[in-house]
């Protein structure tokens, strides 16, 4: 390893290309940072290349599919509907994943942020060393860092990953359909890919640890999703314990624990998604005398900053939901910070978090029980999508908006949405939390009609009692 005289000298250096890694990198060249990025892998991260976009792809796969099978309501009759799933995957790299990574990278030359491919380790906190392969290597020293490695699936003791026993990687790499799918773990990812491939026409299993599946939301909207996976023959295990496999070339057998009763389930792959851990345990963090918890997150303050001044991290290594949005919010904060913004700091009561089943669950703000816990006189109502005529017309009537309010005032101080395109719709309540806003404010902004929006003013107008809809 070189250092001193010879080491190559950066301003400021951003290690990985994620949502958070790239976006950090964007913004403090806009902001007259001579940044240089540093990445091991696929420009894009895990979320681009592996992730939030490829998992969206596959999902929409299987909605086509299925409005395929259900046209005959709608008075379209068509043939049998066949998947050739090597197109679909074809389509999915080629149409969706490579386009948006090409384009970050383009975006990153644009903002004329120099790209060093290789795997980074930290010599001290002011220095670097960088392997571009298994014997060549150079070493950097560099004014300021901004972390953001991202995270890995964790791997259980029993279920080690090979061919039959996958990652949230490997699921969405398969080149066959799987006939049987087992999932363990009913979080985020779980239940997205496990709806994903049931739509396509899999038969999966889900086994949960918990009471229930996706505990970060409702149960009221988790309900949805329960009943609309009984609709697809999706079967939901919860209180299980997974506690051994055994496999052969075709197939696997997982045997697992409920209600005091061993049982055993086969199929063709096992998903184990029962969560992620930071990657900050191979990049010399000790080393460079940065501080993490017992889980191996860094310890960061409201800007991102850690123990040492002028290195920052953001995005799943440190404390919080992973949540690529919040990579990318924690990435512009951090960037400021580090080109001297003083008054930039991270404020997440706005931050959205959305699943991508059926139907869509999004949250944003605080629940009626959170917003009562803080002291606040909360009340909350509820629209159903029921009776909203733009739900009507899509034939997707499933689901509600409902408003967390302060009873007084009626300012908004949170929001959940279970129904079609509620990934999108929680962005005008996140603005609304943002800036403070009244449910009056919402009733009196003219929304166009029909459409999916117009639930959110009809919530509104039954938080003030003068509800039309309802």
């Amino acid at each position: 390893m070189v250092v001193g005289d010879f080491a190559e000298e950066l301003q400021t250096v951003v290690i990985g290309s994620g949502p958070g890694g790239y976006v950090a990198a964007i913004r403090a060249a806009q902001l007259g940072q001579k940044v240089t990025l540093i990445e091991r892998g696929n420009i894009g991260g895990v979320c681009l290349n592996v992730g939030c976009i490829p998992s969206k792809a596959l999902i929409h796969a299987g909605e086509e599919y299925q409005t395929s099978l259900d046209s005959s309501l709608l008075g379209i009759e068509t043939k049998e509907t066949t998947i050739d799933f090597k197109k679909t995957q074809a389509w999915k790299d080629e149409k969706v994943v490579r386009p948006l990574t090409k384009g970050v990278e383009q975006l990153l030359k644009k903002n004329q942020v120099s790209i060093i491919k290789g795997e980074a380790y930290f010599v001290n906190s002011q220095t670097l060393h960088v392997m571009f392969d298994d014997e060549k290597g150079q070493t950097y020293t560099f004014e300021k860092a901004i972390i953001a490695t991202g995270s890995r699936p964790i791997e259980l003791s029993s279920f080690k990953f090979n061919k039959r026993i996958i990652d949230s990687t490997g699921v969405l790499n398969l080149s066959e359909l799987p006939k049987k799918l087992i999932v363990i773990g009913g979080g985020y990812i779980g239940t997205e890919l496990a709806g994903a491939y049931a739509k396509l026409g899999t038969e999966v299993t889900i086994l949960e640890g918990m009471d229930q599946i996706l505990m970060g939301f409702e149960k009221d909207m988790v309900k949805l999703v329960e009943q609309n996976f009984k609709s697809k023959n999706v079967k939901v295990i919860t209180n299980a314990l997974a506690k051994k496999a055994e496999q052969d070339d075709q197939h696997v057998t997982v045997t697992y624990e409920a209600n005091g009763k061993e049982e055993q389930l086969e199929a063709d792959y096992v998903l184990v998604s029962v969560g992620r851990r930071p990657n900050t345990d191979d990049i010399g963090l000790d080393i460079a005398g940065i501080e993490t918890d017992e889980k191996g997150f860094i310890q960061v303050d409201e800007q991102g900053r850690t123990n040492k001044k002028n290195i920052f991290a953001i995005g799943d290594i440190v404390p919080g939901l992973a949540l690529a949005h919040k990579a990318s919010y924690e990435a512009k904060v951090a960037a400021e910070a580090l080109s001297g913004s003083k008054g930039a700091a991270v404020d997440y009561l706005a931050m959205p978090a959305v699943c991508f089943t059926d139907p869509e669950l999004a949250t944003v703000g605080y629940t009626e029980k959170e917003a009562k816990a803080k002291g606040f006189d909360a009340v909350s109502n509820k629209f159903p999508l029921a009776g909203n005529g733009r739900a009507l017309s899509l034939n997707q009537t499933t689901g509600f908006v409902r408003l967390v309010t302060e009873k007084e005032s009626h300012t908004i101080l949170g929001a959940q949405i279970a129904g079609v395109s509620a990934s999108d719709l929680i962005a005008e309540l996140g603005l609304a939390i943002e800036n403070g806003l009244t449910a009056e404010d919402i009733a009196l902004t003219i929304h166009s009609h029909p459409s999916l929006g117009e639930s959110i003013m009809d919530a509104a107008e039954l938080v003030l009692g003068q509800p039309i809809h309802t």
